[in-house]
């Protein structure tokens, strides 16, 4: 972004928490995006049982264990939240700590605290009934104690709670754009100055079986049917990429007005920059794939990030795997950045193949992904991809972890529904 010396016009990344598949806490989930190791695996019988669906695999959260995460939360009230509301709580409190605020009305006036949460579907994992239950630790709750586990704005007001937040709380469900606009709210109300601090958090819980059989229908087919080693399933930008498979968990970000941050010495991962989301309204499933839509989707973040699209060093891209997705984000690259591979073109890469395909989440992790790689100057790189479409033939980084020098960078989210939307973020120097 253009050089802002009034802290009130900038707003920045100052915590991030995160359970997801594998790795909880933002240094596991580094070491894991880094080494390229994907949490992929089959899925248990339960899962696959219905005609139709595709291979059953995909990312999920074992052997988690909310005392470990919320050692204070009194047994009364755990006993009566599901396990998606434990694991966002759990998100939540990471990303508090490590922002290093203590609870509302320490460091921050509560009224001036708001939290924001992203998800597709909501407690569908509850709703399902007693013979998914994702892990055997956390039983379906009974219609007695279920109150909060059946509403799918619970776990961000129950987030609040805790944190004593006092603002605006509410929850965003618009498929996989839903965490990148959560984002844009959040940076909005943090410059108008109706708030100090407020927390984005995405979560989702998909893994029922009408879910893979809903995505294995012919008439979305975007879940992945490769076969061999269900590491290997999510091929972003692959000759032989053929979708995607689930992920699962909770990321949760703190965004701070620049002069809150000040105020108390806070320190900060990335700034966030502009955040444009739009409706192509045009096919209800598939992406313009002349790649233009999205192009011009870009230029406009880029042109009201007052930096010239030379300035953005990477691109996280929504990166499914799937046929017409992939494709158009590789021909929106091109019509962006006209020199290709060439100079001048950044990276495009895509984190699905290690945690999955978050959803309402997704947006949220790509960003917090895009800003540990800026305040870290790496890239991480895109595993499985072996054998490039030549449609898609961008340096997507795949020889692995890449020291880099960038000051922007730019997330994209792509969703069913003809929605889109591309966030701009930068270094927080």
């Amino acid at each position: 972004m253009t050089h802002k010396a009034d802290d009130n016009e900038r707003v920045l990344i100052t915590g991030m928490g995160f359970v997801l598949p594998g790795a909880t806490g933002k240094d596991a989930v580094w070491r894991t995006l880094s080494a390229g190791e994907s949490q992929i695996r089959v899925l248990p019988v339960q899962f696959a049982n219905r005609p139709g669906t595709a291979r059953a695999v995909g990312a999920r959260v074992s052997e988690f264990n909310h005392h470990e995460h919320l050692p204070d939360l009194p047994s009364g009230h755990a006993k009566r939240y599901s396990r998606e509301i434990l694991m966002v709580l759990a998100a939540v409190e990471q990303a508090w700590a490590d922002a290093g605020l203590t609870r509302a009305g320490k460091d921050v006036n509560p009224d001036r605290i708001g939290l924001l949460g992203s998800c597709s579907r909501g407690p569908i994992e509850w709703w399902a009934g007693p013979t998914v239950a994702a892990d055997p630790a956390y039983p379906r709750l009974d219609v007695d104690h279920a109150i909060f586990a059946s509403l799918p704005g619970t776990p961000a007001t129950l987030s609040a709670i805790r944190l004593g937040a006092r603002g605006m709380v509410t929850t965003f469900s618009n498929a996989c754009v839903g965490g990148h606009q959560a984002l844009g709210y959040a940076r909005d109300l943090l410059l108008a100055g109706k708030a100090d601090v407020i927390v984005v958090v995405g979560y989702e819980t998909p893994f029922v079986p009408e879910m893979l059989q809903l995505y294995s229908s012919p008439t979305s087919d975007v879940l992945s049917r490769a076969e061999g080693d269900p590491r290997a399933t999510i091929k972003p930008y692959d000759r032989h990429r053929d979708g995607f498979a689930f992920g699962e968990g909770a990321v949760a970000l703190v965004l701070e007005a620049g002069e809150s941050a000040r105020r108390r010495s806070g320190t900060a991962y990335a700034e966030v920059g502009p955040v444009v989301s739009i409706n192509e309204a045009a096919h209800a499933t598939r992406m313009d794939l002349t790649g233009k839509t999205t192009a011009d989707m870009m230029r406009r973040a880029v042109e009201e990030a007052g930096i010239p699209a030379a300035e953005i060093g990477y691109v996280c891209g929504h990166g499914t795997a799937t046929r017409y997705n992939d494709l158009a984000e590789s021909r929106a690259m091109r019509l962006v950045f006209p020199d290709g591979r060439g100079r001048g073109a950044p990276p495009l890469g895509s984190i699905k193949p290690v945690f999955g395909h978050l959803l309402g989440a997704s947006g949220v992790l790509n960003c917090a992904a895009t800003a540990l790689m800026l305040s870290r100057q790496q890239l991480v790189p895109t595993i499985n991809c072996v054998d490039v479409d030549p449609e898609c033939d961008h340096d997507h980084v795949v020889e692995g972890t890449r020291s880099v020098s960038m000051t922007h960078a730019m997330s994209l989210s792509f969703a069913i529904g003809s929605q889109s939307s591309a966030a701009v973020l930068g270094v927080a120097a």
